[in-house]
């Protein structure tokens, strides 16, 4: 009987990389706190010329997407239109993805290295599985 992937490593060393790959990435996931700041007045994109600063707003991205939808509503083969629709939304999903920021809870040293090893040491393990382990017996 062939084990894992087809090769003749160990079903139980499959199973058991699985379960302990599953349970380390999600204890690790679920120590990552997403926090965001993004708001209508909140500047998405910053430029400094001249010594002064120069915000952009998400608000401000949303004008050339009303006219953007307005020419299409208005004419739907009109490529400006297209372009600035477009546009808009790109800079508003870049924009809200720049602003998450990503950290970790608060945890003990004992509580990481358990997430690291279950994680790691099952990802080992699962791959493991996947290499034949007997050359002595091909089938």
């Amino acid at each position: 009987m062939k084990g894992a992937g087809g090769t003749s490593g160990g079903l139980g060393h499959f199973f058991i990389g699985l379960v302990m790959m599953c349970g380390g990435f999600y204890m690790l996931l679920n120590a990552i706190k997403v926090t965001s700041s993004f708001g209508m007045g909140m500047g998405l994109y910053r430029f400094s010329a001249g010594g002064s600063g120069f915000s952009i707003t998400s608000g401000m991205i949303m004008i050339p997407f009303i006219f953007g939808v307005g020419l299409i509503f208005y004419n739907s083969r009109n490529i400006l239109g297209w372009i600035l629709t477009i546009g808009s939304i790109s800079g508003l999903i870049f924009g809200v993805i720049s602003s998450i920021r990503f950290s970790f809870r608060s945890m003990s040293s004992f509580d990481l290295i358990v997430i690291l090893v279950l994680a790691v040491g099952g990802l080992g393990l699962f791959l493991r599985s996947l290499k034949a382990l007997d050359k002595k017996y091909p089938e």
